[in-house]
């Protein structure tokens, strides 16, 4: 299992939906599927179609930049991290 950190943004959104959430995952991409599964339209707030991370979304996987094919192993940390634009 992986954790996933959640932004503050995202979680509102979604009834008992945690900051924390540990899934089975091999990929970024499965573990978004994984919380899109449990979290229906969870996906479509962090990724556009393609699919590919929306714009402002970022990922962080055991503190490395990651990709949605970016591999996770057990006990891997995945941050996920809504970039904070303005003027």
């Amino acid at each position: 299992m992986c954790e996933l950190r959640l932004p503050p943004t995202l979680t509102p959104l979604f009834t008992d939906l945690p900051r924390r959430v540990e899934v089975e995952a091999e990929t970024v991409a499965q573990a978004i599927d994984e919380l899109d599964r449990q979290w229906p339209g969870v996906r479509d707030r962090l990724c556009e179609p393609g699919p590919a991370l929306r714009q402002h979304i970022q990922v962080w996987v055991d503190k490395e930049p990651a990709a949605l094919d970016t591999p996770v192993e057990r006990g891997s940390q995945v941050y996920v991290i809504a970039a904070i634009t303005g003027g």
